[in-house]
């Protein structure tokens, strides 16, 4: 993750504002075949889909050989990036629920993603939302009582 961090760095410049792991990953519960969930924040990102992989593909380039040594000991790891500009970030979202507790922050320009975090903590303690593990999986009770119909807004 270093070595990613500093790639992204190198394409991104100062546009860089946050990277975060979150997912199995961030949870210690990775396998050796698993996914990398990443969160990247960046300034002046493109506005489509493919532009901003394009971006990440630059970044992750540089960091083949060691992917690739990874795979030779038997770790076959994607990433899955999500990209958003600070903007986009800034506003919480239901892929937040999965961070809130478990994100592992690898760098944060004056520490931006992790107030958004913070807010959506808050936002959730107002609600009296709560987190329910069902073994591997778990899901979030968002308000109780809940009343049918009626609509939970977190933001």
């Amino acid at each position: 993750m270093d070595a990613l961090l500093r790639a992204l760095r190198e394409e991104l410049g100062d546009r860089l504002v946050t990277l975060a792991v979150f997912g199995s990953v961030a949870r210690g519960e990775a396998r050796r075949d698993g996914d990398v969930d990443l969160l990247i924040v960046a300034r002046g990102l493109p506005k489509g889909r493919l532009g901003r992989q394009e971006a990440f593909m630059r970044a992750e380039a540089k960091v083949e050989r060691l992917m690739e040594g990874l795979a030779a000991e038997g770790f076959h790891v994607d990433f899955s990036p999500v990209l958003k500009t600070p903007e986009e970030a800034a506003g919480l979202s239901p892929l937040y629920l999965d961070m809130v507790d478990d994100a592992v922050i690898l760098y944060d320009e004056r520490g931006f993603f992790a107030g958004v975090l913070e807010r959506l903590r808050r936002r959730l303690g107002e609600l009296g939302a709560k987190k329910v593990r069902a073994g591997r999986r778990w899901y979030w009770v968002l308000k109780e009582p809940y009343r049918p119909g009626e609509e939970i807004i977190i933001e």
